[in-house]
């Protein structure tokens, strides 16, 4: 049984109203399952522009529930239709809280499980603080039916804590959603190709493209797969794409006796790091 995964990320320009960003997601959905994927990734807060630029109440009636909310319900619903696993960024509300999370939909269309960002930043045009509670789902690890993988948002990328933990608890593919612009693109092929080679996984990082309506930043795309090895496998240009990469479960074996690092940890020493 081959232990290859053929793998997609989707980046594109968020819209209003949720129902039209929703179409398009689904447009570009079938578009990658036609292709041959059978894990796809959307971007972060995939059913809408990226509203955190400022500071307005209005982007609250985006918020939904999960899973009985209307995108999880209809991602639902096209995963068993194509037979693919999704990943899938929203805007959740629960108990009147509100997080920035994204939703795990097995091949059958069954609900496996949520991530809600660990890590929220206040900028000046990611103000999301005003909006999100900080997750408290830990890093949880989806044992889907073609692999093992993880959640890590955006922001959270800053951070190689979460990222060790998700290799800690079986990750084999971490995807990272993200709404990045500006300077981050200094870094943006530094540091998940970074957590790759230090956690022995393969990671899918996707961004959105453009400018969209809520405010000033560019976001510049450039979603790319790369494996244990840190090497870039496929990689997006900065308009709306769907990339593919074919990604070797098999390997992971390999590369992790090649690059020993969970063999050499110290974690009696790292107590300090839990450190306020």
């Amino acid at each position: 049984m081959s232990e290859t995964v053929r793998c997609a990320l989707i980046q594109t320009t968020g819209i209003s109203p949720r129902e039209a960003m929703v179409a398009q997601q689904v447009r570009l959905i079938r578009e990658a399952a036609a292709g041959g994927a059978q894990i796809v990734g959307l971007q972060e807060l995939a059913t809408g522009p990226y509203f955190c630029q400022d500071e307005s109440d209005e982007w609250f009636d985006l918020a939904e529930a999960v899973p009985d909310g209307p995108t999880t319900t209809e991602m639902m619903a096209l995963a068993a239709e194509l037979g693919i696993v999704l990943v899938v960024p929203l805007f959740e509300a629960e108990d009147n809280f509100y997080y920035n999370t994204a939703v795990v939909i097995d091949a059958d269309g069954s609900y496996l499980g949520m991530y809600r960002k660990i890590h929220i930043p206040y900028a000046k045009t990611y103000r999301e603080k005003y909006y999100f509670k900080p997750g408290n789902t830990g890093f949880p690890v989806f044992k889907t039916k073609f692999a093992k993988i993880g959640v890590y948002i955006c922001y959270d990328r800053h951070f190689p804590e979460g990222a060790r933990a998700l290799g800690k608890n079986g990750a084999e593919i971490v995807f990272i959603p993200s709404a990045t612009g500006g300077r981050s693109k200094r870094y943006w092929h530094v540091e998940q190709r970074g957590h790759a080679v230090a956690n022995g996984y393969f990671v899918g990082t996707s961004n959105r493209v453009g400018t969209e309506s809520t405010g000033p930043n560019e976001f510049y795309g450039h979603s790319y797969f790369c494996n244990p090895y840190g090497e870039i496998l496929s990689e997006a240009g900065e308009e709306e794409e769907v990339i593919f990469a074919d990604l070797d479960l098999g390997s992971l074996r390999t590369t992790r006796i090649d690059l020993p690092f969970w063999r050499d940890r110290r974690p009696e020493t790292y107590a300090p790091l839990t450190a306020p």
